[in-house]
Formats: structure tokens, C-alpha cells, sequence
């Protein structure tokens, strides 16, 4: 299948401390390494591994990190021809602390992944309209995005958007989505809420698609993920991994939801397989080093994991 990715690249400057600091608290690091990221980067690469012809849609600036990503896409057999080379601002960066839990704290500086703008997209409006599915996320500007799906819909591709990082979401027209795909935060950020409001995932779906996309995904990290669309609600199980590091788990979801989609899977079997390829990156550390093939998805599907696409569906009313 061919899938088109808008989004975004960073490099990734990464520590490990024994826990999370608080805030205004100084702890010492230590094992500093310098790696891939980016959401549009990762999830490029997770759904090229996983088979997909992938293009890459975005831009990075003429330096050093610019360039490794460009050997990262050639290395990966991604096209990266429709990659803006910016003379005027930085490639991304992101500071990643990560504990010995396998938790994490991230902060982007976004670089020229802002210069991902709509007159860069409609230079590239033919691969948006010739793939089997578009996918984007937020390091890019929302507009941009949007506009990027709308120009992919037009011309009948399946639509996919990652709302992430987090944004308001109440006043933007989401007519061109046709999958929305948030984390329980991000589901309540993009409604408005607080943090802590007790409101059941299924129905921050619920109130999310009412928003204009035609189905949505929230992903509940160790406890699976929902599903709501013209079927009703789908409740997809989690699957049992040793966790080393979630890093980059939610784009490996997203990579691989689109990947089965665009294979014609329904949106709930799409879900159960990208439960499963989110799951298995958790066994390894960073993104890019821990993104499994479909070699590897198929291998653990037909053995201890086989139960793990089973899913649960509650009929619409």
C-alpha cells in the first residue's frame, strides 16, 4: 500500500535519569545519546518497516541533523523527494529525559518543521491525492495538516490525523478526517477539559466525532485502545510486553493503523494490529532502533499473541 506522511522531524537528544524530576527540580543524567525523532519521522519509518511504499511529506534545515535525516529516509527505502531543505531555520530538536521506568518527559523546539506550510503541501499535492492513505500529526501546523488532508480526501484517499501534540480542538473543522486518533490526554485537551475529568474514554470518543471526523481512535496505553465509528464502540484489548520504553509508541499506532487500513483491514482489526506493533516497539529503547518489521508482527501474531486481535464490540443504538 502507499502511504503519504505530513509531519514532522527532530533530532532527539535524550538522558536517563532513575526517576522523573519535579518541577524546578535538578537531577543528574546520565547515558546522553543523540537519535532519531520526530512523530512524522517515526511514523514513516515504523510503516516503511512494516511494508508500506511511504513518502514523506515535510522539511528540515540545512545542517547537520537535516542531512541524517535525509540518509535515515534513503536507509529506509522512504521517499524523501518531497522533503523542504530550509535555509532559514534550524532542523528540529526535541530534549527527551526518560527514567528507568520507561517513562518519559519531552519538549520540541519545532524548528522548520514550521515551515511545513500549504504552499509547500500543494507542491506536493500529487502525492497526497495518489496514496492509499494520508497521515499527519501536529508538529506541523494544524492548518497545514488539515489543508493536507482536505486536498488527499478531495481526491478519495482515507484520511488519517494524530492530534499530537495536544490542541484545543472545539472550533476546527474536522470534515477532512476520516480517522481522529488521540491518547486519552490529547481526547481531553482537544475537548476542552482539565487533566483529571473522570469522563469515560468511550465517550470523549463519542464527543470527539461529533467534532466532524468520521471515526475515532483513543489509544489507553496499557489498557488498549477505543474505537467508535458507524458500527458502534469497539473496545480493542491491550497486549502483554515486557516494557523497556513506551517512547514512540504512539507513532508506531498511528503508522500502523494507517498500514492496515490502507491493506482495506476495517478500523477496529487496523486497531487491534496497531496494539500489537506498539506493543512489541516497548520491548526495545528509543524509537527508530525499536520499530519492528511485519516480519517480526506476523511472527508474534501466529505465536503467544494470537488471542491479541480479539476485540469487543458494543452495536451502535
Amino acid at each position: 500500500m502507499r502511504l503519504t506522511v505530513v509531519g514532522s522531524y527532530a533530532k532527539a537528544l535524550v538522558m536517563t535519569v532513575d526517576r522523573l524530576p519535579e518541577a524546578g527540580e535538578t537531577l543528574l543524567g546520565r547515558e546522553y545519546r543523540e537519535t532519531y525523532g520526530g512523530k512524522g519521522s517515526d511514523m514513516a519509518v515504523q510503516a516503511a518497516r512494516l511494508g508500506a511504499g511511504v513518502t514523506y511529506v515535510g522539511a528540515v534545515g540545512d545542517d547537520v541533523h537535516g542531512a541524517e535525516f535525509r540518509a535515515l529516509m534513503a536507509a529506509e527505502g522512504i521517499d524523501d523527494s518531497r522533503v523542504t531543505v530550509d535555509r532559514s531555520a534550524p532542523t528540529g530538536v526535541g530534549f527527551i529525559v526518560k527514567d528507568t521506568a520507561g517513562r518519559n518527559l519531552i519538549v520540541v523546539d519545532k524548528g522548520a518543521n514550521d515551515r511545513v506550510l500549504p504552499d509547500v503541501l500543494d507542491a506536493s499535492a500529487d502525492a497526497l491525492r495518489e496514496a492509499d492513505v494520508v497521515l499527519a500529526q501536529l508538529e506541523v501546523p494544524l492548518g497545514a495538516a488539515l489543508h493536507a488532508l482536505g486536498v488527499a480526501r478531495d481526491a478519495g484517499v482515507t484520511t488519517v490525523l494524530n492530534p499530537a501534540p495536544a490542541v484545543d480542538l472545539r472550533d476546527v473543522d474536522l470534515s477532512a478526517v476520516d480517522v481522529l486518533t488521540p491518547n486519552e490526554h490529547e481526547a481531553r485537551v482537544a475537548l476542552g477539559l482539565p487533566p483529571g475529568d473522570p469522563t469515560p474514554v468511550a465517550e470523549l470518543a463519542r464527543r470527539l466525532r461529533a467534532l466532524g471526523p468520521r471515526a475515532v481512535v483513543v489509544t489507553c496505553g496499557d489498557e488498549g485502545a477505543v474505537v467508535v465509528d458507524d458500527a458502534g464502540t469497539t473496545a480493542v484489548p491491550s497486549v502483554t510486553v515486557d516494557v523497556v520504553d513506551s517512547n514512540g509508541a504512539g507513532d508506531s499506532f498511528n503508522a500502523a493503523l494507517a498500514v492496515a487500513l490502507g491493506q482495506g483491514q476495517t478500523l477496529a482489526a487496523a486497531a487491534a494490529y496497531a496494539n500489537v506493533v506498539a506493543a512489541l516497539c516497548c520491548e526495545g529503547w528509543e524509537t527508530v532502533p525499536s520499530y519492528r518489521t511485519g516480519e517480526d508482527v506476523e511472527a508474534f501474531l501466529a505465536g503467544a499473541g494470537a488471542a491479541a486481535g480479539t476485540i469487543e464490540t458494543e452495536e451502535s443504538a
